[in-house]
C-alpha cells in the first residue's frame, strides 16, 4: 500500500504536467491542419470583418468591467470606473494565463484598495459564478432547442450540462448565507487554521459578507452577464464571417457555450486545445473545415487575448517603477 506522502509526491508531479495536455493538443491540431495552410487562411482574411471584431472586444471589455464593478459598487467599494477598466485589463491577463483563468482571482488583492480583501474575494466569486451561469444558461437553452443540428441527439449531454448547473447554483445559495457558510467552514477552521492566522481569517471571512448584494441585485447583474457573452460570442462570429465561414449567428451561440464550457476542464492555460479540438467538432457538422475553424480561434485568441495582453503587460511594468 502506497504511503499518503507518496501519493501526494505523485499528484504533485502529476499536477504540473497537466496544464500542458491542452497545449500538447493545440499543438498537435495546429501541425496536424498544416501551419502553412492555417497562415494562407489567415492571410486572405476580409479586413472589414476583423475591424468589427475588434470594435466588438472593446464593447466586450466594457461589459466585462461593468458587470463586477456594479456589484463593488453595491458592496460599498468606491473603485472608478477608469481604475476598473485598469484592473480588469490586468487581472484579465493573469487570468489568460492560468487553468480556468484563476489568475483573475488577482483583482481581490486590487480591490482590497477599495474595501478589503474579503469583499474583493467575495467580488470575485459573485462574478465568476454569475459569468459560468450566463454560459450554462446559453448552452442549455441553445443546445436543447438545435440539439439535433448540432449534434446533440442523446439527452444525456443535457441532462449532464443541467445537473452541473443546478448543482453550482445551489452550492452558491448554500454559501450565500453567512450562517450556512459558517456551520458547514467551522470544522476546517477550527482543525486546519493555523492559530496565529485565526484572526486574520476570520476577518476576512467577515468582511466577505459585508455589503453582499442581495439576490434580485445579482439576477439583474446576470442579465448583463448573459449580455456579455453574446457580444464575446459576437467578435467570434464576425472573424468567422471574415474566413468565409457562413454559419447562423445563433448556431454560434449554441456551439460557442459548450466550448466555453469545455475550456474549463483544468487541464490546459486559458483553454486551448481543448476549446479548438471541440470548436472543430461542432463546426464540422456544418460542414466546415477544420483549417477554417482552427484560423477562426486563432485569430479571435489573438484579437481577444493577445492584444489586451500586451496593454495589461505595460500597465505591470508601469505599476513595477
Amino acid at each position: 500500500m502506497l504511503h499518503f506522502s507518496m501519493i501526494f509526491m505523485i499528484w504533485s508531479r502529476i499536477r504540473k504536467i497537466i496544464p500542458f495536455v491542452g497545449i500538447a493538443i493545440f499543438v498537435y491540431l495546429l501541425v496536424k491542419l498544416n501551419i502553412f495552410e492555417i497562415l494562407k487562411q489567415i492571410k486572405n482574411v476580409n479586413l472589414f470583418y476583423i475591424f468589427l471584431a475588434v470594435a466588438f472586444t472593446f464593447v466586450y471589455f466594457l461589459f466585462q468591467t461593468t458587470k463586477w464593478y456594479i456589484i463593488a459598487r453595491k458592496q460599498g467599494m468606491r473603485v472608478p470606473f477608469k481604475d476598473a477598466l485598469r484592473i480588469n485589463l490586468i487581472t484579465d491577463f493573469y487570468g489568460f494565463i492560468t487553468p480556468v483563468r484563476l489568475g483573475s482571482a488577482m483583482r481581490a488583492d486590487y480591490l482590497k484598495n477599495y474595501g478589503s480583501l474579503g469583499k474583493g474575494f467575495s467580488n470575485f466569486v459573485i462574478d465568476k459564478v454569475l459569468d459560468l451561469s450566463s454560459v450554462f444558461i446559453l448552452a442549455i437553452l441553445l443546445g436543447f432547442i438545435f440539439r439535433e443540428r448540432i449534434g446533440i441527439t442523446s439527452s444525456n449531454m443535457l441532462y449532464i450540462l443541467i445537473t452541473i448547473f443546478l448543482a453550482m447554483v445551489l452550492v452558491f445559495l448554500v454559501f450565500y448565507k453567512k450562517e450556512f457558510s459558517r456551520f458547514f467552514l467551522r470544522i476546517i477552521y477550527r482543525k486546519f487554521v493555523p492559530k496565529k492566522t485565526k484572526d486574520k481569517v476570520k476577518t476576512t471571512f467577515d468582511s466577505f459578507y459585508e455589503g453582499m448584494p442581495s439576490l434580485k441585485f445579482l439576477f439583474f447583474v446576470l442579465i448583463v452577464n448573459l449580455s456579455a457573452w453574446v457580444v464575446n460570442y459576437s467578435i467570434a462570429y464576425f472573424v468567422g464571417l471574415s474566413l468565409g465561414i457562413n454559419v447562423g449567428f445563433i448556431y454560434y451561440l449554441a456551439i460557442f457555450p459548450i466550448a466555453t464550457l469545455i475550456a474549463q476542464i483544468p487541464i490546459t492555460i486559458s483553454g486551448l486545445g481543448t476549446r479548438e479540438f471541440t470548436l472543430i467538432g461542432l463546426f464540422g457538422l456544418f460542414g466546415v473545415e477544420a483549417v477554417k475553424v482552427f484560423s477562426m480561434a486563432l485569430i479571435g485568441l489573438f484579437i481577444t487575448s493577445i492584444i489586451p495582453a500586451l496593454f495589461a503587460v505595460f500597465f505591470i511594468l508601469r505599476e513595477r517603477k
